[in-house]
C-alpha cells in the first residue's frame, strides 16, 4: 500500500478518535467540577436534542445505497428490518447494529452471486 493511503487512514483514525473522546472528556470534566463543588451536575439541554439529531442524520445517510441497484436496495431493506427487529427484542445498541450489518453483508453477497 502506498504511504499516502496509510497517512489518510491514520488521519481518519485520529479524527474519529478525537470526535469520540472529546465529548467524553468534556463530560467527565463537567461532572468532576460539579462533584468538587458539591452541586448536582446535569447534562446541557442542547445535548439531549443534538444527540438524537446526529444519530438520525447518520441513519439517513447510511440508508441510501452508494450504488443504487436492486441488490443494494434489497440488502439495505433486509439490514434495516433485521436491525429494527433485533432492537425491539433486546433494546440495546450493539447487537442490533451487528445483526443489521451482518444481514446486509450476507444479503448483498448473495445478491451479487
Amino acid at each position: 500500500m502506498h504511504v499516502d493511503i496509510w497517512i489518510a487512514i491514520v488521519v481518519a483514525a485520529i479524527g474519529t478518535y478525537a470526535l469520540r473522546v472529546g465529548p467524553l472528556l468534556w463530560t467527565q470534566r463537567h461532572f468532576n467540577k460539579h462533584k468538587a463543588n458539591n452541586t448536582e451536575a446535569r447534562l446541557p439541554a442542547w445535548l439531549s436534542v443534538l444527540g438524537p439529531l446526529m444519530i438520525a442524520a447518520m441513519l439517513g445517510a447510511s440508508l441510501i445505497p452508494k450504488v443504487p441497484s436492486a441488490a443494494s436496495w434489497i440488502a439495505t431493506a433486509i439490514g434495516t428490518v433485521v436491525t429494527v427487529v433485533v432492537w425491539r427484542k433486546f433494546k440495546s445498541l450493539g447487537l442490533p447494529v451487528f445483526c443489521g450489518v451482518l444481514s446486509f453483508g450476507v444479503a448483498f453477497g448473495i445478491a451479487l452471486v
